[in-house]
């Protein structure tokens, strides 16, 4: 079973200031159509991985974090536990989006898992 790398993400406390700001250094296009006011990146680049810059989410602090696909969120945080790590958050659906949970690795980074869908890890 492999768990691909599907996502970046940068979150802080003002979102607008962050995008604008990795916009300007990288030439990314940031697209803000969402009621969340979250940046969706495109780097244009044919390598490399997508992902979104935005607010942090209320009941945490500022990151930089990937996301790893698992067919199974509740198993892998677990694992994650038998392994050191802490659970975050447990698994969450965002309204029309993707199944999402966070832990800490042993040093306390943040690191997002994400829902694939069956037959894709």
């Amino acid at each position: 079973m492999s768990h691909p790398v599907v996502w970046f993400e940068v979150l802080g406390k003002d979102g607008g200031k962050l995008q604008a700001f990795y916009r300007d250094l990288f030439g990314w296009k940031v697209t803000i159509d969402n009621p969340m006011g979250y940046g969706m990146v495109e780097t244009g680049a044919k390598k490399g991985i997508p992902g979104g810059i935005g607010a942090r989410y209320q009941e945490m602090g500022p990151w930089v974090t990937f996301y790893v696909e698992s067919p199974d969120l509740e198993r892998s945080l677990a694992d994650v536990e038998k392994g050191g790590g802490k659970v975050v958050a447990p698994p969450k659906t965002l309204p029309g989006g993707p199944t999402l949970a966070f832990f800490q690795d042993p040093e306390g980074h943040v690191v997002g898992l994400i829902k694939s869908e069956p037959g894709e890890a």
